[in-house]
């Protein structure tokens, strides 16, 4: 970066702080002080010689928050509450660069659990899902629980005895929901909710032959061109994927199950970025057999299929319980209720699964009441979700090279990566575990 050696002078809150370019530069075009900078990464010129630059805030967090800029050390007084420090890190855009000081860039090998939030609700916990600063929401039947970075919980998202099926996160700002249907009242389908407040923004509505239908939404998923995605199921002809902007909030399109397929029953939504197409997987136990298929909106068209009608498997043992899809390896990762991992070809359409026992980890009797494994990839690991563990794969084939257990709680019924963290949320006392990565040493 074409960086001076200029000098800038602030005045925070009735103090002087003076520092150069390059230790403003360290913050990144999108925090507060981006926009001291041109184009070409030149600190602007004051107007004046010797002017300072007035900001009303605090000033022992401002320099914390400099000091760390200079060094990527964070050293916080004892006399700075966190609450204090993460509001001025949210004001100045710094909260990234907060985040990797207290705790490193996420690696799955070397996660510690951080934090636990205890039972928060009646009932089981349906899912949690990481949200992109940091924080994470919880939903536990009808109602979400939204938690910040800092672990402290914003107003409650309540949809009045209505199931929450999905939860997924637009930005920091914007959570959407999915819901069954509740006869009789015409609610249900999906909603765009405040993160902070809870309140209602607007409802995604499903047209069908140009007349608004009440219906159940399912898995939800999203992708860069700000398209919602959503499984659905109606009473009348409206079942398959609809398609919302998000933005808007308007319906762009449908895609209509297909006779013998099941599409509106879909657990899981994956949208692929490289092939420009969604991932759809109906599962066991929703149904009696699973359904695994590729969809691209532009021709309506079903490019990829697989199903285990008819396969020559053993039913007890190879029933898929979850699906990622791996697009570096032209692949399909499907496990089953033993954390048997399973690869299906991309490049063969209907090809069969070439399961590997070498990730069983369960040698003893099953709990009365396990959760079905979870997948997730993140950052080019594999992570797989088996009672009250969380096993993390690496390499080409995929080898078991840690584990995350925490016994309290119960079972594992989902798992969550984003903002640098893991979340995973336990069924019997509703807690959910907060996994980070340390820093690397000093030396």
């Amino acid at each position: 970066m074409g960086i001076s050696k200029d000098r800038i002078k602030f005045n925070v809150g009735g103090r002087i702080f003076e520092t150069t370019s390059t230790t403003l530069a360290n913050a990144g075009r999108d925090s507060f002080f981006g926009a001291f900078f041109d184009d070409e990464w030149n600190l602007s010129p004051p107007s004046s010689p010797g002017e300072y630059h007035f900001i009303d805030r605090n000033p022992d967090c401002f320099a914390v928050l400099l000091d760390l800029l200079r060094t990527g050390d964070l050293n916080v007084p004892t006399n700075i509450p966190d609450r204090l420090l993460h509001r001025e890190a949210s004001f100045y855009g710094l909260l990234d660069h907060v985040r990797t000081a207290k705790w490193g860039p996420f690696d799955g090998n070397r996660l510690r659990l951080s934090d636990s939030v205890k039972g928060i609700a009646p009932g089981d916990g349906t899912a949690v899902r990481a949200g992109p600063d940091g924080g994470c929401c919880v939903a536990h039947g009808s109602v979400v629980h939204v938690f910040d970075w800092m672990l402290e919980e914003h107003y409650p998202i309540n949809l009045d005895y209505q199931r929450v099926n999905d939860v997924g996160w637009i930005d920091s700002e914007n959570i959407v929901l999915s819901a069954c249907e509740k006869l009789g009242r015409g609610d249900g389908g999906m909603g765009l909710f405040s993160s902070s407040s809870g309140d209602l923004r607007y409802k995604f509505q499903v047209s069908h032959e140009n007349q608004v239908k009440s219906y159940t939404a399912g898995a939800l998923s999203f992708n860069q061109d700000y398209k919602i995605f959503s499984s659905c199921k109606g009473r009348s002809n409206e079942y398959g994927i609809g398609v919302w902007d998000q933005i808007t909030g308007k319906q762009t399109d449908f895609f209509y199950e297909s006779t013998g397929w099941s599409l509106g029953d879909a657990d899981k939504l994956q949208w692929l970025n490289g092939k420009n197409c969604l991932l759809v997987a109906t599962l066991f136990p929703r149904k009696d057999n699973c359904y695994i298929s590729l969809l691209d909106f532009r021709d309506k068209n079903m490019v990829w299929s697989w199903s285990d009608i008819g396969s020559p498997m053993a039913i007890d043992e190879k029933r898929v319980r979850d699906a990622i899809a791996m697009e570096d390896g032209s692949s399909i990762c499907v496990v089953n209720e033993f954390e048997d991992l399973g690869f299906i070809d991309l490049r063969m359409y209907g090809g069969s699964v070439r399961w590997s026992s070498r990730s069983r980890l369960m040698k003893s009797k099953m709990p009365d009441e396990p959760c079905y494994p979870k997948l997730a990839l993140h950052g080019g690991q594999l992570f797989s979700s088996m009672n009250d563990s969380i096993s993390v794969f690496c390499g080409p084939d995929w080898v078991l090279t840690s584990r995350l257990r925490r016994s309290y709680g119960g079972s594992i019924c989902d798992f969550s990566i984003g903002g640098d963290r893991l979340f995973a949320l336990h069924s019997e006392e509703n807690v959910f575990d907060v996994w980070e990565t340390p820093p690397p040493p000093v030396i």
